[in-house]
């Protein structure tokens, strides 16, 4: 059986499943009664920052959310038009990619019109006036459903939205969607190596359909590189914004922990995972992440981890100044970068050489270390904090990924672990006193095929990304290259805590010399 048919098959499997749930009544409603309630910030308190654009792209679907935005202002277009022409895309591709998976069309005109009825009377909801957005599906979205990939979920209509979803909704942005993840965010359907679960299958790479999105923000990231949104929102707990935009080509951002409130979110905050968890932009272009970060960050007053941090403004950045460092490789018995991945993150080196940074071959210590430390401690209580979620939430088919059984770590290892990871933390930080920004791979290898027999996911030291869920710092992706499958590959642009706008200055620099994004063939 050849890797497409595989992955048909059990995409069959999956829906087949999922059909026999529902005729078992095993998918029933369920309320929201009880959801965790917030306040979110006043308008007054959101930024009120109108960017001038400059992408050059004149296809509405392909061009930046802060150059659609800017012809909404000016009259040019319609918030109307603007989500008519995002939904006719998604009636294209999404048949071939299975990205959005939940569209909210009707409500999505209803307010372009609204928003169309406040710009004739000269008033502005905000940056994003009429807008049209996706959201991961992992995050709430009033009167929409929001199903987590998980099946006790999958008639779920939060009442409230998510603060993320609340902030960029009162700067005018219009939701159309909501995109595929893996149940809980915290894995697919094992052997598939692409974003799935059983509510609603696998999603595919618009670059070539035979590849894999990664995720679990990969619905997002695929929607996004094939034109069906102005931007999406999603998470990242070991690389879940920053992979999927690797394979589909795409700008994402994950934030400094503690800058954007996860509430609302289908894994929010505290417990022992607490630091790893963040939310960010998937857009095509930089210039909308530098837009989309300032709505979306800053204390909601419920996520206990949340400070109000200024960030430096991206164009302020002297980008000559940067001292920039780079590796190929995680440390000794890790998997060296591929040829391909290798010549993106040199290309990389190479134009921050051009720009007059002084650039350094080196990586932090300890990092295959950390991310052991990591895996051991996510499982170290036998996987009950998963069941706790499968349970809260009803589900009563968890994904076949869906595991409860792992050996529990006796609790003096695990406190032992927390203090080798802390001394680790420890020894990166003092690393970075000798550089503002990283540059490395995402993985060390190009994107696999779904159903890839060699499970190259699973190299040890193939995935360059957790180590910045460990020590929370911002992280950056863009595409610099391509595989010859014709699948993009990115690279990871890495900062010092609570340098988010010198990373997004960087990544803004490097588009402009690597190309960024580029439109698929779908």
């Amino acid at each position: 059986m050849n890797h497409e048919s595989l992955a048909i098959s059990k995409r069959s499997f999956l829906k087949a499943l999922a059909k026999g749930a529902l005729a078992t009544g095993l998918l029933a409603p369920r309320s929201s009664k009880g959801a965790m309630t917030y306040k979110p910030r006043p308008q007054a308190l959101l930024t009120t920052d109108i960017r001038e654009p400059s992408d050059t792209e004149e296809e509405i679907h392909f061009m930046s959310a802060t150059k659609l935005a800017s012809l909404i202002r000016s009259k040019q277009i319609s918030s109307t038009e603007a989500v008519q022409h995002f939904v006719d895309r998604i009636h294209k591709v999404n048949p071939q990619i299975n990205a959005v998976v939940t569209p909210c069309f009707d409500r999505a005109f209803e307010e372009a019109s609204k928003a169309d009825e406040l710009m004739t009377k000269g008033q502005l909801l905000g940056s994003l006036h009429g807008v049209p957005m996706t959201i991961k599906d992992s995050i709430d979205t009033e009167g929409v459903v929001s199903t987590g990939g998980t099946q006790g979920r999958s008639h779920f209509v939060p009442e409230r939205d998510a603060t993320t979803v609340a902030r960029l909704r009162a700067a005018g942005a219009i939701l159309i969607g909501k995109t595929n993840t893996p149940e809980f965010t915290l894995g697919g359907v094992d052997g598939l190596n692409t974003t799935s679960n059983i509510i609603f299958g696998m999603s595919r790479n618009p670059y070539n359909t035979k590849f894999s999105t990664y995720g679990s923000s990969g619905g997002a990231g695929a929607i996004v590189a094939a034109g069906g949104s102005g931007f999406d929102i999603g998470s990242d707990f070991g690389g879940s914004i920053r992979s999927p935009s690797h394979a589909n080509g795409v700008a994402g951002f994950k934030p400094t922990t503690g800058r954007v409130p996860r509430t609302g979110h289908i894994v929010d905050y505290g417990g022992m995972f607490d630091s790893y968890q963040q939310l960010g932009p998937i857009c095509r272009k930089v210039e909308d992440i530098i837009a989309l970060m300032p709505i979306i960050s800053g204390p909601d007053h419920k996520d206990a981890i949340i400070y109000d941090v200024p960030m430096t403004e991206p164009t302020t950045v002297d980008i000559s100044k940067l001292r920039v460092g780079y590796y190929l490789q995680q440390g000794a018995g890790g998997m060296e970068a591929t040829s391909e991945v290798r010549d993106v993150v040199l290309k990389a080196a190479k134009a921050m050489e051009k720009a007059g940074c002084p650039v350094t071959e080196d990586r932090p210590p300890r990092i295959l270390e950390a991310t052991d430390i990591r895996s051991e401690l996510r499982n170290a209580d036998g996987n009950a904090w998963q069941e706790r979620l499968t349970k809260h939430y009803g589900t009563i088919v968890p994904g076949p990924s869906r595991r409860f059984d792992y050996p529990i770590v006796p609790m003096p290892r695990v406190t032992k672990l927390l203090e080798m990871q802390d001394e680790i933390k420890s020894e990166i930080l003092t690393f970075m006193e000798d550089y503002d920004i990283l540059l490395c791979p995402v993985r060390g290898f190009p994107v696999s095929e779904i159903g890839d027999p060699l499970k190259t996911r699973s190299r040890p030291g193939g995935s360059f990304t957790a180590i910045f869920n460990v020590t929370g710092y911002p992280a950056g992706v863009i595409r610099g290259g391509t595989d010859s499958n014709g699948v993009p590959i990115g690279f990871q642009i890495v900062g010092r805590p609570w340098a988010d706008g010198v990373v997004m200055a960087a990544m803004l620099y490097l588009e402009s010399q690597l190309g960024g994004y580029i439109k698929p063939n779908i």
